[in-house]
């Protein structure tokens, strides 16, 4: 055994000096596993260190030995990942759909600075009949045709007059689609809040084919001069207005000589105080 070792340095002196590393590491191998041996006897079976075999050839390919704890597994190389894909960019938001211009909600049309409807002019035919003429006239102006008697009987009329303007607006509202009509009360004194709002009801009103009827008392002015006194109350018609509605046309049934005339819009909410109007 001690010539074998002999004859196994002196054959590693001999190699090629890049092999004197391997050489080194393989003596040292050999030097243990023959004291292992010579402990044991020299009839004692030689076994072979495999793992110091397998270092030594990885020490011959310029490999890194293997450390003690390793398992010397060949594990292949990973190829190298493939560039990843660019992500998608987030796609854009859609945008808002620009407003169709045929669905859009248009604005509502300024209404004329003046207007007065067509309307059939009839006096009333008795002393106590001006609620049914101011309807029947109010009613002529939208193309509605109605006698004094058959509206008499659905406003309450009797010989002490119509009751108030509730009684119009809903007599008008039965004889009009939609019930456009609205009730305007004035209890009191007329405030510039409720002229504005007798101005904007009658522009609103004439401006879309309606009379306007309104329960009137004491005494207006028009704007010839003309004085109109009716302390017990009376009905009229408003069927027209100019000026943006800050004067109106007043149909009055009371006077078949003089059918209509022209007031302010302030000078007819005073005449309106304490009573109402349908608009």
């Amino acid at each position: 055994m001690k010539h074998h070792l002999k004859r196994q340095l002196r054959r590693i002196v001999t190699e090629r000096p890049y092999q004197i590393i391997a050489g080194s590491a393989a003596a040292l191998v050999l030097a243990a596993g023959a004291g292992t041996v010579a402990a044991a006897g020299d009839d004692a079976p030689v076994q072979e260190n495999t793992a110091a075999v397998a270092d030594l050839g990885a020490a011959r390919l310029g490999e890194q030995p293997a450390s003690r704890g390793e398992a010397r597994v060949a594990v292949p190389q990973a190829s190298p990942s493939a560039s990843a894909a660019p992500s998608a960019s987030p796609s854009a938001s859609p945008s808002k759909k620009a407003a169709d211009p045929d669905t859009t909600a248009k604005a509502k049309p300024k209404p004329p600075s003046s207007k007065s409807l067509d309307y059939d002019y009839q006096a009333q035919i008795n002393y106590f009949y001006c609620g049914p003429a101011a309807v029947r006239n109010a009613l002529s102006a939208a193309g509605i045709e109605r006698s004094q008697d058959a509206l008499a009987g659905p406003l309450g009329t009797t010989e002490m007059g119509t009751n108030s303007a509730e009684d119009t607006t809903r007599v008008l509202n039965q004889q009009v689609k939609g019930n456009p009509y609205r009730t305007r009360m004035i209890p009191g004194t007329a405030t510039p809040a409720q002229m504005d709002r007798l101005q904007a009801d009658v522009v609103e009103a004439i401006s879309n084919g309606r009379g306007v009827v309104a329960n009137v008392a004491g005494t207006a002015t028009d704007t010839n001069g003309g004085w109109h006194s009716f302390p017990g109350g009376h009905y009229v018609a408003v069927v027209g207005y100019k000026n943006d509605g800050r004067t109106v046309r007043i149909a009055d049934s009371a006077d078949p000589s003089l059918p209509s005339y022209w007031v302010t819009t302030i000078d007819l909410a005073h005449w309106v105080s304490t009573r109402g109007y349908s608009a």
